[in-house]
């Protein structure tokens, strides 16, 4: 089973700018999308030009038009549909799951997206909240032993390896003590799998966004927030991991790279 997680920075410009033939060659399973954007219609507008209307889809838009916006779409039919985090956040367009049959049992994949933040802002505090009721749901996937599948923008580069200038950062949202905590908790604790971290090595990245601005993307200096993290069944049966990379400036048609994994199951 093929996963795709992108954040797309808006379906349909992504679509103008290129995405459809790239997700056409990747020839997915599943794929995870943040920042939609857009509305219902719009979203199954850009998959009847992929040839994928017959997909399933989990979408949920954010409160606030043209902003957030979280979906997973399944090949095969899924069959059971969340929105927002054990009730939690339904109206920020930021979390939604889906429940697929696969031979290895039902697997839940989770679309995610976790807005930047401000250090020491009220914005920061909402952050947190999110976060808090990403570990209690991570919890309760762990203590079942669950099949389950967390994709998407988390927002955070966990280590030091995980963004470019780690040093100017350490201050700044995205890159705080307090939020790379999170991720700790949730690998050390409760046993999730950061897939791309595990395969890929200790990096340096590589890295999943690259600001428009300058010469970031030329550069590489770049983030790793964009994240497949399974629980230990689940990350057990990984077999590739990659990123999907443009391979020049003028091809890329996110800020964010996709982040591409096989399981077998």
């Amino acid at each position: 089973m093929r996963v795709v997680t992108a954040n797309v920075n808006g379906i349909r410009a992504a679509a103008r700018r290129g995405a459809l033939p790239w997700l056409l060659e990747a020839d997915p399973d599943v794929v995870c999308l943040q920042e939609v954007r857009a509305g219902d219609a719009d979203l199954a507008k850009v998959l009847a030009e992929l040839g994928w209307s017959h997909w399933s889809v989990a979408h949920t838009e954010g409160e606030a038009k043209g902003r957030a916006g979280v979906a997973v779409l399944t090949r095969e039919p899924h069959t059971v549909t969340r929105v927002g985090i054990d009730g939690a956040f339904a109206d920020a367009g930021r979390w939604v799951e889906a429940e697929v049959a696969t031979a290895s049992g039902p697997l839940t994949v989770a679309s995610v997206y976790v807005h930047t933040g401000e250090a020491g802002t009220e914005r920061q505090d909402v952050k947190y909240a999110f976060l808090d009721a990403m570990t209690e749901r991570m919890a309760r996937a762990s203590a079942a032993d669950e099949l389950m599948l967390v994709t998407g923008d988390l927002n955070v580069a966990h280590r030091e390896a995980d963004l470019k200038n780690w040093k100017g950062n350490l201050t700044k949202a995205g890159f705080l003590e307090a939020e790379r905590a999170y991720l700790d908790r949730w690998f050390d604790e409760l046993g999730w799998v950061d897939v791309h971290r595990t395969h890929a090595g200790e990096g340096p990245g590589p890295y999943t966004w690259w600001s428009w601005r300058g010469k970031a993307f030329d550069n590489d200096a770049g983030w790793r927030i964009d994240y497949q993290l399974a629980t230990p069944r689940l990350a057990a049966t990984v077999s590739t991991v990659s990123v999907g990379r443009a391979p020049t400036y003028a091809e890329r048609w996110s800020d964010h790279a996709p982040v591409v994994v096989d399981y077998v199951l």
